[in-house]
Order: structure tokens, then sequence, then C-alpha cells
């Protein structure tokens, strides 16, 4: 992996400059763990399998170099298997407009299969599609689309390369798909609601061909950790690690999770003057934090924070947070340091951001209330495992010997259901 990740980026460069075909894998804007090494584990695939490949096979990070200090757990799992960031290659380092309009680019989207209005020109590249979110739209007869509602889609990946030539997959790519399916997946805890029977069958995979790979518990607690570490970030960077912002009239909301507890954050030399300068230097007219932090059995605990230095919006906002039915967050306020900030304690801590929004947005009414446009995001956040997005699956995991492992993919990989005769 480490050797084609330094070339790739040198084969970008040399086929810009000779007018040659690029094939780049990319995932969606977030840039999260599953979008990265899916990115990462699938261009290695293509590039390993693609008979007499006439293109260079690049996977692109979708997010700007500079932001990739916000995507900590991604950062921890490349630096142990030895993959240098300076191998990779960023959205904000390679033209794809550009590429597009010389006609040079095909495009594999993982994680994700519809672009954003800014990238819309870009759909007559897309060639083949690998989600694990429902479809939206259909696709033109030529892209291939693999979708299904596993817990990663690093679950997908691992179906792909495992049905590929034996060989091809390597320690350092196996490392880097096992440590994401377990974080997506919550270390395969049925109790989460997240994990499905295939990511189950792909970490029992990767485990049989790699039995030097870190434990379970481990890396899901490494990353785990990694992933809601941020000692390292300044306020403004806690604030933008995973940010949405929603419009009401004529006014920005700022809607940032923040992972550690309330008491934590309040006490960080200078934070007013951070919060103000943060609002300030986006035009956001006031900012709600629900800051998560999670107990020794991975329990999560939410409490609230109301900032604006508008009055009328902070009560405004406070009140339909604190007066909310669908879901009730079962507030109790807590004693603020400043009177533009309003605390609480939220006693409904399976209400995540995702339930709080619609709340909100129906607070302040204009074009990003309920029924309206989707959330603005800058920069896109990051998506959090169901700890924290909580999903409905909630199904216990069955017991699986390496046969079982082994039968159950080739039966996916074929479009066989699982139980199907053979």
């Amino acid at each position: 992996m480490e050797r084609f990740l330094e070339g790739s980026r040198a084969a970008l460069e040399e086929h810009v400059r000779q007018h040659q075909e690029i094939h780049v894998v990319m995932g969606n804007e977030a840039c999260d763990l599953d979008s990265a090494v899916s990115a990462l584990a699938l261009a290695y695939f293509l590039a390993k399998t693609s008979p007499a490949p006439r293109a260079a096979f690049v996977p692109v990070l979708n997010i700007p170099r500079a932001d990739f200090a916000l995507r900590t757990e991604t950062r921890f799992l490349l630096r142990q298997e030895g993959l240098p960031s300076a191998s990779l290659v960023f959205r904000d380092e390679i033209d794809l407009g550009g590429l597009h309009g010389a006609g040079l680019l095909s495009l594999t989207l993982v994680d994700h299969h519809v672009l954003p209005g800014a990238d819309a020109a870009l759909d007559e590249a897309v060639v083949e599609i690998l989600d694990h979110r429902p479809l939206e739209r259909e696709r033109a007869a030529g892209c291939r689309v693999t979708a299904a509602p596993v817990g990663s889609c690093a679950t997908l990946v691992t179906e792909r390369i495992a049905q590929g030539p034996p060989g091809v997959l390597d320690r350092a790519t196996a490392a880097l798909l096992h440590g994401t399916i377990l974080l997506d997946c919550v270390n395969l805890s049925p109790a989460a609601g997240k994990v499905t029977p295939r990511d189950v069958a792909c970490v029992s995979l990767l485990e049989e061909r790699f039995p030097e790979l870190p434990a379970r518990d481990s890396i899901f607690q490494a990353l785990q950790e990694a992933k809601f570490d941020v000692s390292g970030l300044t306020t403004e960077q806690m604030l933008r690690k995973d940010l949405k912002v929603l419009s009401g009239d004529e006014l920005l909301l700022a809607v940032s999770a923040v992972y550690v507890d309330l008491e934590t954050f309040l006490r960080r030399p200078g934070l007013l003057r951070d919060l103000e300068a943060f609002c300030h230097a986006r035009g956001y007219a006031g900012l709600v934090a629900m800051s998560i932090s999670f107990s020794q059995h991975n329990e999560p605990s939410r409490q609230l924070a109301v900032y604006s230095q508008n009055e009328t919006l902070r009560s405004t906002v406070c009140r339909a947070l604190e007066e909310a039915t669908a879901p009730s967050l079962s507030l109790q306020p807590l004693l603020s340091p400043w009177p533009c900030l309003g605390t609480y304690t939220q006693g409904n801590a399976l209400a995540s951001r995702k339930k709080v929004l619609p709340i909100l947005r129906a607070a302040l009414g204009g074009p990003g209330a309920a029924g309206g446009p989707e959330e603005e995001v800058v920069p896109p956040p990051t998506p959090m495992n169901s700890l924290v997005e909580e999903c409905p699956l909630a199904q216990p995991v069955p017991p699986l010997c390496p046969q079982d492992v082994l039968e159950r993919v080739s039966r996916i990989a074929a479009g066989q259901p699982p139980g199907s005769p053979k």
C-alpha cells in the first residue's frame, strides 16, 4: 500500500503532464475513516487487478489538506500502518473539473453516490459506486453500482477485494479495512445497533488471512480514543470538526458536535472570545454546541450550550429546545458562566444531534426550516458511529466459523442471498 500511494501521486503528476487518463476513487465530503479507507483500499485493488490499465488509479481524500488535522482517527490509523500523509492526494490538490473537461477523468465514488451541486458536472464521469446507504437516484446503465445496508462501506470494499485474485490484499490494506469496520460497527456490538452479518463476515475473513492483526478490542478502543481526541485542536478546530449550519430568516446558526464534556469545554482558556471570533468570522448569528462524552461502557452523555450575543435569537433557540416534544430532550438547566450562553444537561441521551436539527430548523423558520433545503455544511461533518448518530439495526450477530465466512462472502459477491443453495 505504501508503494502504491507514493506511486499513485507520482502517476497523477505524470498523467497530467502527458494528458493521459486518470481514474479517481473518491469518498464523500466528510472524509471520515470509512470514506478515506474505502477510497484508498479500492484504488489499490483496482490498480492491482485492472488488465493493462491506461489510466492512473488515484485515491482522493475529499477535503482540503489543511482539514486533515480534524480527522484524528484517520491520521492515527494511517500512522499506525506507516502510511505518511505526504503520500496522500487531497481534493484541493487535483483539478477534477479540468480533468473532466479535458476528457481524462473517470470517477468511482465510495461511501456516497450523489455528488453535491458544486460537483454536478462530474456526474458524467462516474463509472462505479460502492455505498452503504439507500440509493436516492438511478444511475446510467454503464455505471456499476454496489449498494447494501451494511454498517461500513469498508465491508463492501472488503467483499470486492475478497473476490479478486488471491494475493492482492496486503497486510496494511487489511489492517485499514479491519479497523474501519470495527470502528463503524462499534466493535461489532449488536447493542449499538449498527453491525450486520456481512460486517462480521468481513472482519472474520480479514483476521483469518492475517492472524497478526490487532485484537478487536484494542484497535477499536485506540481508534475510538483517537476519534474523540480533541486535545490537540484549537476551539475553532473543535467546532469545525463536526459542524452543520442552518439558515433562517436572514441568519445562520452553527450546530457543532463537541467531543468532550461541557464542563471541560467551558474551562478552555479564552473560550468566550473564541466563540465570538468563530461566529463573527463566518457570519453566524449564534452557535449550538452538543457536547458528547462516553462512559467506560461506551454509553453516551449529552449536554447542550447555546451561544449568541443576540438575546432574541438565544431565547428563541433555548425555548424551542426546552419545549421540544418530538423528541423531548429532557433538559435540565446548568449554571452558565456568561449571560450570552445557555447551558443544559440533556436527560434524553438517545436524542442525537440528528434529532435536534429539525427542532432548530423549525425554531429558525425561513428557508432552512423543516421541509426546506438541506442545511449548509461548512466544512462537511465527520459522520459518527451509532454511539452518536443511532442506527435502527439491532440484530444479534450469529457466530461464524472461517468456512462460513468464506462461503458467505462468496455468495454475497455473487448476488446470492445467505442460505441459498449452491
